[in-house]
């Protein structure tokens, strides 16, 4: 090895730690990497402690607003609101130490709490982040510098009354969004340079504030997306609607659809309900069965196994087939309103009205608890009229909460 090589070598190997690949148990964004929201990690804890796992940190920072997490290469990223702006944060997500910050938008102010709604995706190096005012950016993850942004209003979109709380889907070359309206419902940019690649001009709905899928079927890359009146396919390399459903959204329509062996389940609050469509080739597409058994607003639900698990209006946290749509079984009494997390086999349960987190097993035998601990520091914040909404997240052995400016950080790693 000669003198002048060296150098090369060197800053080959920083350059090539500097991009080394997310690990296996990172959470890229909004439910995981494979849209599930059901990690494949392993080696957590099946049964927590009185009081719950260790807590390892908290950062007191954060700022206001709903905003998820997105975690890679040793980072936490998220979004908050100070001093009158929607910032993308990156935290160390070992010690909770801020790392970075950079703007997004300009704060957005709602009756039912202000400030940002969705979680970062992260991919290649990079970090993308709307704000409920609809600005998209994209920045570089290892020091939060702009790389490009869009602006939704720009694209024909109005905001949604609760504000744009899409969390933005990338996929292979693109970055997908629901911008919504007349000139296109979805909109596809270039990850690298935020050019547009194609706009839905065959799929106008309004944008509503739910996160699209990425699924294969027939052949074809397709993303779903869900809005007030339709279930749609678009195929990925120009935005052409596939197919189509009806749907009779009220008031909000929320949750992600979820995808398995060419049927889709969507589900929607304010006493919709839910459905499963069966997607065929040729664009054709019918329901399967609907039903109101699962009723859910914006906690999520999950597919493990051949199970859905959710919090249900008016029933409480249920278990259903997905085959048949049947309710397996429910549960008021053990736990309010809120979010679900599953890893492992097991279900984070989050009450969104006083922050208790309860470990359930994913059993279609019933309710079965392992423990359970309240989000601890709380927000000093008035809420207002807004709860706990922000998404449980394990990654890496750690569990992360949020309360408005308060991240927390737990070790659910078995010993």
């Amino acid at each position: 090895m000669t003198k002048r090589t060296l150098p090369v070598l060197t800053a080959a190997a920083a350059l090539a730690l500097a991009f080394q690949p997310a690990t296996a148990d990172d959470w890229p964004g909004w439910r995981g990497p494979d849209h599930t929201c059901v990690s494949k990690e392993t080696g957590l804890l099946k049964q927590w402690p009185a009081g719950g796992p260790k807590r390892l940190w908290v950062n007191e920072n954060a700022g206001i607003g709903f905003a998820g997490f997105a975690v890679a290469d040793g980072k936490l990223f998220t979004i908050g609101s100070r001093d009158g702006s929607e910032l993308l944060i990156a935290l160390n997500a070992d010690t909770g130490k801020e790392l970075w910050a950079t703007k997004v938008g300009d704060n957005y102010v709602n009756a039912w709490g202000d400030g940002p709604r969705s979680s970062p995706t992260v991919d290649n190096g990079m970090v993308y982040a709307m704000s409920a005012n609809g600005d998209l950016i994209c920045a570089k993850a290892a020091n939060g510098s702009e790389v490009w942004r869009a602006d939704m209003k720009k694209l024909g979109g109005e905001i949604p009354k609760w504000g744009y709380s899409e969390s933005v889907l990338v996929d292979g070359d693109k970055v997908i969004c629901t911008p919504g309206g007349s000139q296109g419902a979805v909109v596809a940019f270039n990850k690298k340079t935020g050019s547009i690649v194609w706009q839905s001009k065959g799929f106008t709905d309004g944008a509503q504030y739910v996160s699209m899928i990425p699924i294969d079927h027939d052949g074809k890359r397709q993303y779903v997306q869900l809005t007030m009146n339709s279930l749609v396919g678009l195929d990925a390399k120009s935005g052409k609607v596939l197919w189509q459903s009806e749907w009779p959204g009220r008031t909000a329509v929320i949750p992600t659809p979820i995808h398995r062996d060419g049927k889709i389940y969507i589900t929607t609050g304010y006493g919709v309900g839910c459905k499963q469509v069966q997607l065929s080739p040729g664009g054709k597409v019918e329901d399967v069965w609907t039903n109101k058994v699962m009723k859910n607003h914006h906690g999520g639900v999950i597919l493990v196994g051949d199970h859905l698990y959710g919090y249900s209006d008016g029933a409480g946290w249920v278990c259903q087939d997905f085959a048949t749509g049947e309710r397996v079984w429910s549960e008021r009494k053990a736990l309010g309103k809120g979010a679900v997390f599953s890893a492992e086999g097991m279900l984070y349960c989050l009450d969104e009205r006083d922050g208790t987190l309860a470990l359930v097993k994913a059993s279609p035998k019933g309710w079965e608890e392992h423990g359970r601990f309240k989000i601890d520091p709380q927000t000093k914040i008035d809420r207002k009229r807004g709860k706990i909404w922000t998404h449980p997240v394990v990654a890496n052995g750690k569990l992360y909460l949020r309360d408005q400016e308060y991240i927390s950080c737990y070790d659910v790693k078995a010993r």
